[in-house]
């Protein structure tokens, strides 16, 4: 490649209490068959030990420790303010692993499809490398979203790059502009659904997200955190319903919003049955408190809108979970 072609790219990878995960993930960037990168890792005050392994890397790697957890979305935030000259930014989870190629190809389609600002990479389940964890985020008409494929076979990845809702920021790749652009990651999420909340703002001002089923990445999913745990559940349905309000378009919003509140009802009658409906409710109640702010920062995101609601539309999910992962599946 000439230099032209050989964009350097900033891996960003935010640290809490990973464990052993965090320095998997670096061997496999160590491995990494394009060399034009760096590794800014932001260790959000880990308990732990894990943050050890950013010292001790063969590859250009900072490492930045805070004083206190500033969550996922602020220390990305902070990364790519202080500590990044790059073009490119690639966010990658400590519990996630590219495959060797996985930069290569990444580079390779960030030469061979100029307009694009933001690439999904195809996430392969850790624990079961037969099948997958997710292949971008898909958006449904109520606000629910969730990882394309995730549980299906890996046979099912398609076999040219596709457009996607939104990147899931386990591995994620930005155009550095096009996200400062954005205002970066929302800090008020703390963890989970920004990077939904970020494909949504990014498509509302005309841009788009692409899957690069080449670019492999094996991952943990939920590693920190824990895929049901009270955080995971309260922060997940708290900032969904965020993300609902904020960037649903008029007149879509007003069409959508009672399918939206069906949702919730819906939803709530599972978490009630497994106990756990003070934790739900409390999600939501906590969601509904801060309207006042979620429509002064609507305003601004709905003010940069170029995209149309009929080509939003187009890319959002009408039919129930199950039936649309059964007919993604055939």
């Amino acid at each position: 490649m000439t230099l032209a072609q050989n964009p350097f790219i900033s891996v960003i990878v935010v640290n809490y209490n990973s464990g052993e995960m965090l320095s998997k993930a670096l061997s496999a960037l160590a491995e990494q068959t394009y060399s034009n990168f760096e590794v800014i890792v932001i260790d959000n005050h880990s308990m732990d030990n894990s943050w050890q392994a950013a010292e001790k890397t063969n590859f250009p790697c900072r490492l930045v420790r805070l004083n206190e957890n500033t969550g996922f979305a602020a220390a990305n935030n902070l990364a790519v303010a202080d500590y990044i000259q790059s073009d490119w930014i690639f966010f990658l989870n400590p519990d996630a692993y590219p495959e060797p190629e996985c930069l290569e190809e990444i580079v390779k389609n960030i030469n061979r499809i100029p307009n694009v600002d933001c690439f999904a990479c195809a996430l392969i389940d850790a624990n079961k490398p037969s099948h997958l964890d997710g292949v971008g985020d898909t958006y449904h008409i109520s606000g629910l979203h969730w990882r394309t494929g995730h549980g299906y076979p890996c046979n099912i990845t398609p076999a040219h790059p596709i457009e996607v809702f939104s990147a899931c920021a386990a591995a994620a790749v930005y155009r550095a502009e096009t996200y400062r652009q954005l205002g970066g990651f929302d800090e008020s999420y703390f963890a989970y659904s920004e990077d939904v909340d970020l494909g949504f703002r990014l498509r509302l001002i005309g841009g788009k997200s692409l899957l690069l089923p080449s670019a492999k990445v094996h991952h943990v999913g939920s590693g920190i955190t824990g895929s049901s745990s009270d955080f995971s559940v309260y922060h997940g349905h708290r900032n969904l319903t965020w993300t609902f309000i904020k960037n649903m378009p008029s007149p879509l919003i007003f069409i959508l919003l009672p399918i939206h509140l069906a949702m919730i009802f819906y939803v709530g009658f599972f978490y009630a049955a497994s106990g756990r409906l003070g934790l739900y409710l409390q999600a939501k109640i906590d969601a509904f408190k801060h309207v006042r702010s979620l429509l002064a920062q609507r305003k601004k995101i709905q003010s940069k809108r170029i995209c149309s609601c009929l080509s939003l539309l187009q890319m959002m999910v009408w039919l129930p979970r199950k039936a649309f992962i059964k007919a993604s599946a055939k």
